[in-house]
């Protein structure tokens, strides 16, 4: 363990909750939610891992996103965008892509972190950083009544994030490198995965029922 531990950047972090929660509200765009339906949807996809990071895995009191107004701040700011400008994203879609590859990374980061400094094994603080990463996609498409993303076969999301996560705690427990090298490590390798799933085409696929594979987008 590190007597001093990594912690994200407020502005890095609240710009990450800002792109996710735009996603959010960009999917209750297009489903015609209401104004409860976006704002739902964009909390839960700006601060859904890191809620149930807070609350079902590490329970160390209220969650830090609630106790900081900005994050909520940031879901509102995220939630607006979407809805307002929600026909012209198209033309910010690779931006976005990229900003959400790289939120992937340093929620993956953050969550591997708070996990070792809860004193949680391998495994388990593998999985907690994973659910910070993912978490909140996988809320938004229950809430919308969809099959959620990462289990669909497709590009590599919940890869990215587990790949990313890995190399925090390999780094940091193994090696016993800085939190603050680990965590950089953690998002070049999930941002990396990600955006090279995106460009090459690579896709996990669906597993065979003897009747042949069919093909799915993630």
């Amino acid at each position: 363990m590190h007597a001093a531990g990594f912690h994200l950047p407020l502005a890095l972090d609240l710009a990450a909750t800002l792109v996710f929660a735009i996603t959010g509200a960009v999917v209750a765009r297009e489903k015609r939610f209401d104004v409860i339906g976006v704002a739902v949807l964009a909390l839960v996809a700006g601060l859904g891992g890191a809620l149930l990071r807070d609350g079902l895995f590490l329970q160390s009191g209220p969650p830090a996103v609630i106790r900081d107004g900005r994050y909520l701040a940031a879901v509102l700011a995220g939630g607006a965008a979407g809805v307002w400008f929600a026909a012209h994203l198209h033309r910010l879609s690779l931006l976005i892509r990229l900003a959400d590859a790289a939120g992937l990374g340093l929620y993956a980061a953050v969550g591997a972190q708070k996990a070792t400094e809860a004193e949680l094994p391998f495994l388990g603080a593998l999985l907690v950083a994973s659910v910070n990463a993912v978490g909140g996609s996988v809320l938004r498409d229950l809430l919308c009544g969809e099959v959620p993303l990462l289990f669909r076969p497709g590009e590599w999301y919940a890869i990215a994030a587990i790949g990313g996560g890995a190399a925090f705690l390999v780094l940091a427990r193994l090696a016993r490198a800085p939190d603050a090298v680990a965590a950089a490590a953690c998002v070049a390798i999930a941002f990396g995965l990600r955006v090279l799933s995106v460009r090459l085409g690579w896709r996990t696929a669906p597993f065979r029922d003897g009747r042949g594979a069919g093909k799915g987008r993630g």
